[in-house]
């Protein structure tokens, strides 16, 4: 599987973006979908989690304003980022898992990253 991330920017805080996670293959729809994201100096650390049939999971910090999508017949997740804060800016990594949720660990497969860069 191969994962090609876009839709990262600049916004200033308060505003909204949307990511998107292309993939490549046939077996897309039965791979859990992740985003991760990293900041400068910091760990990898876990954003949102999608299943096959369309659970998600989310970290704390961003329930509530990120929202995870899938759409299997586009091969594509769509990370939709609202009332962003300064905080967000990392990274965005997009991965794909056969049986991980939360962990960096448990993902096979991973995109190449996309900015985010939220302005105060």
């Amino acid at each position: 599987v191969q994962l090609q991330a876009s839709g990262g920017g600049l916004v200033q805080a308060g505003g909204s973006l949307r990511l998107s996670c292309a993939a490549s293959g046939r077996t897309f729809s039965t791979y859990r979908m992740g985003w991760f994201r990293q900041a400068p100096g910091k760990e990898r650390e876990f954003v949102a989690a999608i299943g096959r049939g369309g659970s998600t999971y989310y970290a704390d910090s961003v329930k509530g304003r990120f929202t995870l999508s899938r759409d299997n017949a586009k091969n594509t997740v769509y990370l939709q980022m609202n009332s962003l804060k300064p905080e967000d800016t990392a990274v965005y990594y997009c991965a794909a898992s056969l049986a991980g949720w939360g962990l960096a660990l448990e993902y096979d497969y991973w995109g190449q990253g996309t900015q985010v860069t939220v302005s105060s």
